[in-house]
């Protein structure tokens, strides 16, 4: 499939997925600073994967993708403290973890190819 657009590439998706889920997750939650952190992170992802494939350089784009893969990481990161101070259940650490790593192997593979 070639791809048109940014909204064409998969690992965006997936981060508009994980974006919605985070945003969901800790829309009432009290810990404003915990709340605005982990909801930036999740965001930055699918922001990156937008604004490198809009600069229209594979060097530029392959620059992006790597934010977005560290954006990656940081949500993760803020997982487990979320689940250490009992903000989320095991069973939305579980499903959010591992939309965030499948999101980071697209974005390596991704990078691979360019």
């Amino acid at each position: 499939m070639k791809i048109e657009k940014f909204e064409d590439i998969m690992a965006w998706q997936k981060a508009k997925e994980l974006t919605l889920l985070v945003y969901t997750l800790f829309e009432k939650h009290k810990d404003i600073g915990f709340k605005d952190q982990i909801q930036r992170a999740s965001i930055s992802i699918m922001n990156n994967i937008a604004e490198g494939f809009e600069r229209k350089s594979n060097k530029e784009l392959k620059y992006f993708l790597f934010i977005a893969k560290g954006s990656c990481g940081e949500v993760r990161s803020m997982l487990y403290m979320a689940i250490e101070l009992q903000y989320i259940s095991k069973k939305e650490f579980v499903k959010t973890y591992g939309a965030s790593v499948e999101i980071s192997k697209m974005l390596s593979g991704f990078i691979k190819t360019l």
